[in-house]
């Protein structure tokens, strides 16, 4: 299969999400938040502080750009699905270097600890024929919550690691080096050869490809690399948010996202949504289409300045950094943010 026989009549993630937005009865844009969401970024791209260089500050985050720092983010970005506990208090925590990680840094601390631990746990070989009893030692919880959906995590990553040992002499650079520095290449070899980051539903008729799990690849290796080397795309504008339920929780807080008055009180009484259903879909996408006017707006005020020596440099905000940001945000504001429900779902492909 050619791989953009996958993707034929499916949209892509910005094409979803415009049409999600257009056609949503129950998840709204607000202008005033988009504007305000732009304003804060705009300030941190003029102070330095919004840039491709924040990922590698994240202590867990790899610090090297190569082949075995981006094949720690390919294993990273297979597992990086459904972290969310029943209740705030109750939390998946792993224990590393003295410091206590919940949600998707807990993974990355797993990952890590079973490094030092000896488990070659970002090493092909290894991870496609490991055992659900060696997966449960390096994702034990040091807390009573254990890490959910382990089961399909082993699935998904023995599929994974099957495919690299097959088809690409057993590391993840050499699908990146077939890419020929392209994202949209990168993604599409993802999409055709690694089934769990076919995240695809059905929404008015149309087939929409969020790809959350897709794209996070794809930026996260550009953001380990610095968009150099392994991390060079020629063009990663084109790639959206990771459409998650920790984005639009934020996007609500800020005001650029409105919810119905029926879907905030389905999300109060912590309803659990399907997979592909159309609420968890008009949620994801219209996110997804908010992270895409905010970088507009910013773009349109960097387009506007007129005194040269004030200038960014080119493509110096893209929808990755935003979501970086807010991700980043909804994390550090994690109490104020509280009284916003997130969307439920479990599933592997958020």
């Amino acid at each position: 299969m050619q791989p953009s026989a996958l993707m034929e009549g499916v949209l892509n993630p910005r094409e979803a999400g415009r049409f999600i937005t257009e056609n949503s009865k129950d998840v709204f844009i607000e202008d005033g938040g988009i504007q305000k969401v732009a304003g804060m970024l705009y300030k941190k791209i003029k102070t330095g502080d919004f840039n491709v260089k924040m990922w590698r500050k994240h202590e867990l985050n790899p610090q090297s750009m190569d082949e075995d720092a981006v094949n720690w983010v390919f294993v990273s970005a297979v597992l990086n699905f459904s972290f969310w506990s029943e209740k705030a208090s109750d939390k998946f925590t792993v224990k590393y270097k003295e410091k206590d990680h919940t949600g998707y840094w807990a993974l990355c601390a797993a990952m890590n600890r079973a490094l030092d631990e000896g488990f070659k746990i970002t090493t092909p070989s290894f991870y496609s024929t490991v055992s659900m009893e060696q997966m449960k030692k390096i994702f034990r919880s040091d807390s009573d919550i254990e890490i959910p959906l382990l089961e399909e995590r082993q699935r998904v990553l023995t599929e994974a690691g099957l495919v690299l040992m097959k088809k690409y002499q057993g590391s993840f650079a050499n699908v990146i080096k077939q890419a020929d520095k392209s994202a949209q290449s990168l993604l599409r070899l993802v999409l055709q050869d690694f089934p769990s980051f076919q995240d695809v539903a059905e929404y008015n008729g149309k087939k929409v490809g969020l790809y959350k799990r897709a794209q996070i690849l794809v930026g996260d290796i550009w953001g380990c690399c610095e968009g150099q080397g392994l991390g060079q795309f020629n063009d990663i504008d084109t790639i959206t948010m990771f459409a998650d339920y920790r984005i639009p929780q934020a996007l609500v807080y800020f005001g650029a996202l409105r919810y119905s008055d029926s879907l905030m009180e389905k999300l109060k009484q912590s309803y659990l949504f399907k997979s592909e259903e159309k609420l968890e879909v008009e949620i994801r996408g219209v996110s997804l289409w908010a992270c895409e006017l905010i970088r507009d707006s910013i773009s349109a005020k960097l387009a506007a300045e007129t005194d040269e020596g004030d200038k960014p440099e080119d493509g110096a905000v893209n929808a990755i950094l935003i979501d970086h940001y807010l991700w980043d945000t909804r994390r550090d504001m994690a109490d104020e943010m509280e009284h916003i429900p997130f969307h439920r779902c479990r599933g592997i492909y958020y």
